[in-house]
């Protein structure tokens, strides 16, 4: 079996915190202690590259910075770390899209991955301008990556859709390599597109059991298309040398939530129209008890998060057993967070990945540059 990949989260929205960040996904963000900053989301880049991970998500909406900004600022400040930007086709013309992509992937020395997502919020997209419906963002994300996928191979495409069209379109810098396409949803309208363009399919952290029927599930659209994709899955971590220590610290996010945060929080995301969300609201039922839905899977966060709402928390040991888990299940890819993201980062890949290295399922990537750092002043004549 290769090699597990395992990625990292930049807290553009809303900031960072040793509580939960709420909001999101059409919910307006909670105040943070550590704002989203060039310097401190370059500490946790940095941190993440040095650790071994191989990416770091940039997430997409109307409560966060926007992702291909803030990725372009930081790249500089990193050497082998990729940037998995998360983005809107319905905002972008597919040209433009193309543009943008190959210009980061050159740019940067190929660090480029795209998370492509459609928006499962009607009032949210209406602040962007866009009017059409889930369904609708579907078909246009599904003419959206033909072209831009076309365009990435060096054809000239033209192309007549229902919601997009170019002509003689020649995109003249091919990024190399052409960046992977990740892309998630539930739908059957997601499932679709999926099994079509994407090269790894997203899915948020369910029990194993839900995530090997929705592996299942893209693998028979893939193969009816001719396709093998990857699968990956979104989670945050709360790992610690003991079982009780990272316990500890889930009751203390949890006593930090408040019944009032939890019902406003609650009322916004049951508004969301993603298939997803309701996933991941029906795990936390809107209350504080009965969060552990799997030996050692939790769904506290999602209590007033949007998005993935829950995560793997205990020992070291434990939390790579629950990566197993997912392992078995089809997923090689893990696109993980935690709070804060600067600490959580070094708990996660100082104490999990070592353990998965252990069990050879991960290995540290190789080094940008030389192996070896000079000696300063070793055998050289130094000038007074």
């Amino acid at each position: 079996m290769s090699k597990l990949k395992f990625h990292w989260f930049l807290p553009t929205n809303g900031g960072d915190s040793r509580d939960v960040v709420g909001g999101g996904h059409g919910v307006d963000a909670t105040a943070s202690s550590r704002p989203a900053t060039v310097s401190y989301l370059g500490q946790i880049a940095r941190s993440a590259e040095q650790l071994g991970f191989e990416a770091a998500l940039t997430p997409t909406g109307a409560w966060c910075e926007d992702a291909w900004v803030s990725t372009a600022m930081l790249s500089s400040l990193s050497e082998r770390l990729k940037f998995l930007v998360a983005f809107r086709p319905g905002l972008v013309a597919p040209f433009l899209g193309a543009q943008m992509g190959g210009t980061f992937q050159n740019l940067s020395g190929g660090r480029l991955a795209v998370n492509v997502v459609v928006g499962g919020e009607d009032h949210e997209q209406r602040m962007f301008g866009d009017f059409s419906t889930k369904d609708e963002r579907y078909e246009s994300a599904g003419e959206f990556l033909h072209i831009v996928r076309a365009l990435w191979a060096g054809e000239t495409v033209n192309f007549t859709g229902k919601h997009h069209s170019v002509e003689n379109a020649t995109l003249h810098q091919i990024p190399s390599p052409v960046p992977e396409v990740y892309f998630g949803g539930s739908s059957p309208a997601a499932g679709d597109v999926a099994a079509k363009y994407a090269d790894v399919y997203l899915t948020w952290g369910e029990p194993p059991a839900a995530v090997r029927e929705k592996v299942d599930w893209i693998k028979k659209l893939a193969a009816n298309e001719g396709r093998q994709l990857k699968y990956g899955i979104r989670l945050h971590s709360i790992a610690r040398d003991t079982s009780e220590e990272a316990w500890a610290v889930a009751r203390r996010m949890l006593n930090g939530i408040s019944e009032e945060q939890i019902a406003t929080i609650q009322a916004g995301l049951a508004r969301s129209a993603s298939v997803g969300q309701k996933r991941m609201l029906e795990l936390n039922k809107g209350s504080k008890e009965h969060l552990e839905v799997h030996p050692n899977l939790w769904a506290g966060i999602g209590l007033v998060r949007g998005g993935a709402g829950t995560a793997m928390v205990g020992s070291h040991a434990e939390v790579a057993d629950l990566v197993e888990q997912y392992v078995d299940a089809g997923i090689t890819e893990f696109v993980m967070s935690g709070y804060p993201h600067l600490e959580e980062s070094y708990h996660f890949g100082e104490g999990v990945l070592p353990e998965l290295t252990r069990r050879g399922l991960w290995e540290h990537p190789a080094p940008v540059g030389p192996g070896k750092a000079a000696v300063p002043f070793g055998g050289v004549a130094v000038l007074r």
